[in-house]
């Protein structure tokens, strides 16, 4: 490991510090022009309200409670939902990625739905199955579904055909060719798709909660903008970035160990 750190020193490779920094710089600088532009009374107050307001806000909002009450809710319809949809579509890319027949019988059908968008089917879920728990989680699912159907299904496909035939010279069953031939193989494309999912749950989570939704960060966003209350509005949007930052970084991370052993360009 060290040897390794050491090449990488010597090839020019940046550190891990050297990474985080250059990816906060761009952040930083941002807010820091939005702040002076606000103080020098470039930015309207109502559309653009400085970084300082829009953070006592959070503050004011975390010491009340509020803030923690709805990101738990919206977090739990957010997972909810990517569990659901993201295990059908791990399931179903698995078994149209297997079989020619289901990805015939499936695949069309799938592409289908996929092209609906979220908000057209927004009120027959709402006609379907009120406004309650049940309405939005589904949409979420229906949002995380695909990324990991269509990964799945690709990951599977582009499996080295050879390798099928060594598990069948070596009497694997096809639950024996899933486990440990197909999974281990299609693992990138699948993680992959799981990131996507986890992102488009985030965003089925904001459709779903601004639309018919009485708690939530989503319902916080649509009260404050009911009242002009921008700053709110703002700690909303960060709060929904860095909660989709969080769990796109924690898959990514556990892609690291899990594919550890695959050799690939790092830039």
């Amino acid at each position: 490991m060290a040897s390794r750190m050491t090449a990488a020193r010597e090839e020019g490779v940046p550190g891990r510090w050297e990474l985080i920094g250059l990816g906060l710089l761009l952040p930083a600088t941002v807010i820091t022009a939005w702040q002076v532009l606000a103080e020098w009374g470039y930015l309207s107050e109502l559309m653009f309200p400085p970084p300082t307001v829009i953070a006592g806000s959070f503050a004011d909002l975390a010491a009340s409670g509020d803030l923690w009450a709805n990101f738990r809710i919206s977090a739990i319809r957010a997972f909810s939902g990517f569990l659901i949809g993201g295990g059908l579509g791990l399931a179903f890319g698995i078994m149209v990625g297997l079989f020619r027949r289901s990805e015939k019988l499936l695949d069309p059908t799938i592409q289908m739905i996929r092209m609906v968008p979220s908000l057209a089917v927004v009120p027959l879920f709402i006609l379907w199955f009120g406004i309650g728990e049940e309405s939005k989680v589904l949409l979420i699912a229906k949002a995380a579904f695909f990324p990991l159907y269509i990964n799945t299904f690709l990951g599977i496909r582009y499996v080295d055909n050879k390798l099928f035939e060594v598990s069948r010279v070596l009497g694997f069953n096809r639950f024996k060719q899933i486990v440990r031939l197909v999974i281990p193989a299609a693992i990138p494309n699948i993680l992959l798709g799981v990131r996507l999912s986890l992102g488009l749950s985030w965003l089925g989570l904001v459709v779903a909660e601004l639309i018919a939704s009485t708690s939530g960060i989503g319902y916080m966003i649509s009260d404050a903008r009911q009242f002009a209350d921008t700053p709110v509005v703002f700690v909303g949007i960060f709060v929904f970035a860095a909660a989709g930052l969080a769990s796109d970084t924690a898959v990514r991370l556990m892609e690291s160990r899990i594919v550890r052993w695959k050799d690939t360009y790092r830039g």
